[in-house]
C-alpha cells in the first residue's frame, strides 16, 4: 500500500511540474511598469434604504458590505491609490430631485490610511435612494488623469432609482472617452432588472460582473478586482481609423482602440519588412442591443487593393463580443535594401441597431497589432495547429505511458502477492 501511494503521488507530482510550465506565465518585468502612474479604484458602494435587507448570511447587506470592506483595506497593495463613494448615504427624504444628487466622496482617491478608511466606513448607515448613474460619472472625475490602471468597483443591491440618466448610457460615455476606465459591478443578491443593469454596465467598459449571496464571496471579489490593479497592463491606444487606405493612420506594433458605426469600414496601414510576419487581430463588443445574425470582417490588402489574406466571423446573439484575425508573412528578399510593404487593412462589421436604439457612438473596436520575425525553420511553423505545442502534447503522452507501465508492475507485483499468500 505504502508502495502505491508513493507512485501515485510521484505520478501526480511529475504531472504537476509540467502543467505549471504552463499554467505561470513569467513575471512582469520592471519595464512594463515604467513610465505608468500609480493604479487607482474607487469602490463605489450603495447605502440606499434597501440595503438594510438582512438576506445575507443572516445579517444585513450593510453589514456585508462593511466587512468586506475592511478585508480589502487591510489587503490593499501599498501601490494602489484607493477611494470610497457612497450613492445614497445621505439623504433620507422622498423628494426624487435632491435623492438622485445624493452621492458623496466618502475617501479621497490616494494613498491609503487604513484607520481612517475604516473609521469613515463604520459610520455609513442605509438611507436613501439608488442614483447610480450620477455616481459612475463622479466616480469617472474622482479618478481623472494619470495613465495607469483605473477601476472602478459597484457594489449594489439594486437598480438605478434615476432615470431618465441610464446608467448604461453613462458607462457607455466613459468608455467613448477612451480614458482606458474600467467599471466592475457586484450585485447583492440581484433580481433579474438589477442583473440585466449591472451586466450592461461592465460590458459597456470592459468590465466584470458578478452576483453575490455570501459574504465570503463579496469580500473575495472585491479583493480579487483592488489586487488586479495593481497588476502590469497594456494601455490601449486610441486612434481613428479612415473611409479609406491611402487616409488611413500607420500604425505600430501595440494594442489599439477605436469606435466604429454600425455597417462601417475602417482602415489602417501598417508596414511590413521582408522577412517579417503581420499578426493582426480585431474584437468589436456589442455593447448595446442589436439584431442577432451579424458578423465581423477583416482584410489585408495591398495599396492596390489585392486582397493578401482575411479573416471574418459570425454571430448568432448569444455573446456580446466578436472576435477574428490573420496572419500574413512576407517573403525573406535577396535584396537587403528592399522596401517595406504597406499592407492596408480594412475592418468591416455587419451589425444593425435594434429598433430604437442609439448608433452612436459607434462600437467600441479593440485592434492588436504584432509584427514579428517571419517563421524561419520548421519549428516554428504549426503543425496540425498545435505549433509549439507539440512539446506538452508529447511529455504528456510519455507520462501517461511511463505511468501505465509502472501501474501494470505495481498490479502484477500485488496480484502475486495475494496468489503466494
Amino acid at each position: 500500500m505504502i508502495t502505491r501511494q508513493r507512485l501515485a503521488a510521484g505520478v501526480c507530482a511529475l504531472l504537476a511540474a509540467l502543467t505549471a510550465g504552463m499554467a505561470f506565465p513569467a513575471g512582469a518585468t520592471a519595464d512594463e511598469m515604467e513610465g505608468q502612474d500609480a493604479p487607482k479604484v474607487e469602490l463605489v458602494l450603495d447605502v440606499s434604504g434597501s440595503m438594510r435587507t438582512r438576506d445575507i448570511d443572516g445579517g444585513t447587506r450593510m453589514a456585508a458590505a462593511k466587512q468586506a470592506f475592511n478585508e480589502v483595506l487591510d489587503a490593499t497593495p501599498e501601490e494602489v491609490q484607493l477611494g470610497i463613494r457612497t450613492l445614497g448615504a445621505n439623504y433620507p427624504g422622498n423628494d426624487r430631485q435632491t435623492g438622485c444628487k445624493d452621492t458623496a466622496q466618502l475617501y479621497p482617491v490616494g494613498p491609503l490610511n487604513r484607520t481612517e478608511a475604516k473609521t469613515a466606513v463604520a459610520t455609513l448607515m442605509p438611507t436613501g435612494w439608488t442614483p447610480i448613474g450620477p455616481a459612475l460619472q463622479k466616480a469617472a472625475t474622482d479618478l481623472a488623469g494619470g495613465n495607469g490602471m483605473r477601476r472602478i468597483v459597484l457594489i449594489t443591491d439594486g437598480e438605478d432609482t434615476c432615470q431618465p440618466l441610464d446608467p448604461c448610457e453613462v458607462a457607455r460615455e466613459i468608455a467613448a472617452k477612451g480614458i482606458g476606465l474600467t467599471i466592475d459591478t457586484l450585485g447583492l443578491v440581484p433580481d433579474a432588472k438589477t442583473r440585466d443593469q449591472l451586466i450592461c454596465i461592465a460590458e459597456a467598459t470592459g468590465g466584470t460582473y458578478t452576483s453575490v449571496q455570501h459574504k465570503e464571496e463579496l469580500s473575495d471579489r472585491v479583493g480579487q478586482l483592488v489586487d488586479r490593479a495593481a497588476d502590469p497592463v497594456v494601455t490601449p491606444v486610441a486612434t481613428e481609423g479612415a473611409t479609406e487606405c491611402a487616409k488611413a493612420p500607420t500604425l505600430k506594433s501595440g494594442l489599439y482602440t477605436d469606435r466604429e458605426e454600425f455597417g462601417q469600414q475602417r482602415w489602417y496601414r501598417v508596414d511590413v519588412n521582408p522577412g517579417q510576419e503581420l499578426r493582426a487581430s480585431v474584437s468589436v463588443a456589442a455593447d448595446r442591443a442589436v439584431d442577432p445574425d451579424y458578423g465581423l470582417l477583416v482584410r489585408a490588402v495591398t495599396e492596390r487593393g489585392r486582397e493578401i489574406v482575411r479573416g471574418e466571423a459570425a454571430g448568432n446573439g448569444r455573446t456580446d463580443v466578436i472576435s477574428t484575425g490573420l496572419r500574413y508573412p512576407k517573403p525573406k528578399s535577396d535584396d537587403e535594401s528592399a522596401p517595406a510593404e504597406t499592407v492596408c487593412l480594412q475592418i468591416t462589421n455587419a451589425f444593425s441597431a435594434a429598433s430604437g436604439v442609439k448608433t452612436t457612438p459607434g462600437l467600441p473596436l479593440e485592434l492588436t497589432v504584432d509584427v514579428v520575425d517571419g517563421p524561419g525553420k520548421s519549428s516554428d511553423v504549426a503543425s496540425f495547429g498545435l505549433g509549439r505545442g507539440w512539446w506538452l502534447l508529447g511529455a504528456l503522452v510519455l507520462t501517461g505511458f511511463v505511468a501505465g507501465l509502472l501501474w501494470g508492475w505495481v498490479s502484477r507485483w500485488r496480484v502475486a502477492i495475494w496468489r503466494t499468500n
